[in-house]
């Protein structure tokens, strides 16, 4: 959108360019009525036409007529097609000072001369105007195109605009294209020849000499850095274990190939790191550790504090049995029972793969590799957290957990 151009002197002309011109012909050239043209004249001249906005295409501007209300007018011109386009930049880029001339606000006539038709000739100028005057062209319509005329004066690259591209995206596809014919250029003439001789016939045919042996890995792996605090940076106790924890898995992969947690689950992960934190109370480190886990984790605190617990009783297995049940075969889970009532035990619920106290304080659980898993919650809660250390004998996972009294 080009704001409103000053009024002019009428001895001044309304274009000054040979293309400028070259529009205000096609409009006299097409136009039904001189008088309603001189009228447009005046109103340019007087600077009656408001701002102009240009798109591909399209002309449009206000302009102030005999009444308080001015009218609405557009000026419609054909955009190019694809195949007239790559025309117009094949002939800009064939002399490099089309570009340069072009952003000096040039337009040569070798590259309006192209074959492609960038300048409007008689009747390719559609006006339209809300006034109810059917001339052709009213004399705002008339106003609008003597006006643009000045605009392409000033900017060649309105034309093109109107034409259906704007200045960008030529010079982009200007530059990728001149770029492009260089390089087939200088494919095309090849490298310089260079004296001496080549690489390949230097090496030709001499053994290479066998690669050094691969250095033993250490023994253990190393302790990180000390990390400083800074306000604002990272947690040193989280870079420390993230730390420790990196040196662990890479030292064991030097040793034997293999990452000890490689196909762990972004869940599993979280609780191990949880897990590998000292010491079962939670302290100010522990706790930024377990929030920053946990919400990388998309689940809560509470959800890793139980993790934590599952995996320090059994791993990745007792974190599965921590959060899946499943249908055991028949076998070891059907011989569960007998065993824990000649233990003088009460009779366990069961419930797919759990066995759990009639008074639903205590929790037996089968893993998938016939571990069982003790567990505890208040009674008449599902608050189950994990306890004790996984045993092959049910009685044997119960021990530790109280009196046989409170069992």
């Amino acid at each position: 959108t080009f704001p409103a151009l000053p009024p002019r002197a009428a001895d001044e002309g309304l274009a000054a360019t040979w293309w400028g011109n070259a529009w205000v012909t096609a409009l006299e050239e097409g136009a039904l009525d001189a008088a309603r043209l001189a009228r447009g004249r005046g109103y340019a001249e007087q600077g009656h036409v408001d701002a102009v906005t240009v798109t591909p295409g399209l002309v449009l501007a206000y302009v102030q007529g005999s009444r308080p209300r001015p009218y609405r007018v557009q000026v419609r011109l054909r955009t190019l097609g694809d195949d007239d386009w790559q025309r117009f930049l094949d002939a800009a880029v064939e002399r490099p000072g089309h570009i340069a001339a072009l952003l000096d606000g040039e337009l040569p006539h070798t590259l309006a001369d192209c074959g492609v038709p960038l300048l409007p000739g008689p009747g390719d100028l559609a006006p339209r105007c809300s006034c109810p005057d059917s001339g052709h062209p009213c004399k705002h319509a008339a106003a609008l195109c003597y006006q643009t005329a000045r605009l392409l004066d000033a900017d060649p690259f309105v034309l093109l605009l109107l034409r259906g591209r704007g200045e960008r995206a030529l010079l982009d596809a200007l530059s990728r294209l001149n770029a492009a014919r260089a390089a087939r250029a200088a494919q095309d003439r090849g490298p310089a020849p260079l004296p001496g001789v080549r690489a390949s016939a230097v090496l030709d045919g001499r053994p290479l000499p066998p690669l050094p042996a691969p250095l033993p890995p250490p023994p253990h792996p190393e302790q990180p850095p000390a990390y400083p605090a800074a306000p604002g940076g990272p947690d040193p106790f989280a870079l420390d274990q993230l730390a420790t924890d990196a040196a662990a898995r890479a030292h064991a992969l030097l040793s034997t190939g293999r990452d000890p947690v490689g196909g762990l689950t972004l869940w599993q992960d979280a609780a191990r790191l949880a897990a590998a934190r000292p010491g079962s109370g939670l302290t100010a480190g522990t706790r930024a550790l377990y929030a920053s886990l946990a919400r990388a984790a998309g689940r809560d605190q509470a959800d890793l504090a139980r993790a934590v617990a599952a995996w320090r009783q059994g791993g990745s297995e007792a974190l599965d049995v921590l959060e899946a049940a499943w249908d055991p075969p028949a076998g070891r889970f059907d011989r569960a029972r007998p065993l824990l009532l000649a233990a003088d035990l009460p009779a366990f619920r069961p419930w797919r793969n759990r066995l759990t106290h009639p008074r639903g304080h205590v929790q037996l659980r089968l893993g998938r590799t016939g571990l069982w898993y003790a567990y505890e919650s208040e009674p008449g809660r599902e608050d189950w957290w994990p306890r004790g250390t996984p045993d092959l004998d049910p009685v044997g996972a119960l021990t530790g957990l109280g009196a046989s009294d409170d069992l």
